[in-house]
């Protein structure tokens, strides 16, 4: 049985725990500081894909029902291709990689947010205020952007550069 005295990393299973430690302090490993809100992120932004962005409810008088736009419709696609890259830097063990894959699909989302939100309010003042809102998939993709800016954001400032070995 190896012992943690002498720094030895169990193999499989066991070292889990301690390859996560380590990586959160230093970055080496396959975890690095903002493993964890990468890979939350990714995944809002990539459920928030497949949900409803636009709720248009000035249809409900003419077909019984308001009408939905998805996110596959539109932006979406874009929201879910960066999800996957926002994801995949989770286990990116390089600080200027992962940081490039936390702060551009994040500021992306966040500028495809705004602009969302705002075809909606003058799509709704155009017509009866209330007409056009915003669905769950433009929510959850604007908080996936958050947090992934703001993993960037904490490992740009608190990742501790490894020393190199020469």
């Amino acid at each position: 049985m190896r012992t943690m005295a002498s720094q030895e990393i169990p193999k499989g299973l066991a070292g889990i725990a301690v390859r996560m430690r380590a990586g959160k302090a230093t970055g080496w490993g396959v975890f690095h500081p903002g493993s964890g809100a990468m890979a939350s992120g990714g995944m809002m932004l990539i459920i928030a894909a497949f949900l409803p962005w636009v709720y248009v409810g000035i249809t409900q008088g003419i077909i019984g029902e308001a009408f939905v736009l998805r996110g596959t419709d539109g932006p979406g696609v874009v929201t879910l291709s960066v999800g996957f890259l926002a994801f995949a830097g989770a286990f990116v063990p390089r600080r200027k990689l992962a940081i490039a894959h936390a702060a551009i699909p994040g500021a992306l989302v966040a500028l495809i947010v705004v602009l969302q939100a705002w075809k909606i309010i003058a799509a709704s003042v155009e017509t009866a205020w209330g007409s056009f809102l915003p669905g769950m998939g433009v929510v959850l993709a604007g908080g996936g952007a958050v947090l992934l800016l703001r993993a960037a954001w904490r490992m740009l400032r608190h990742w501790k550069v490894a020393p190199r070995t020469t």
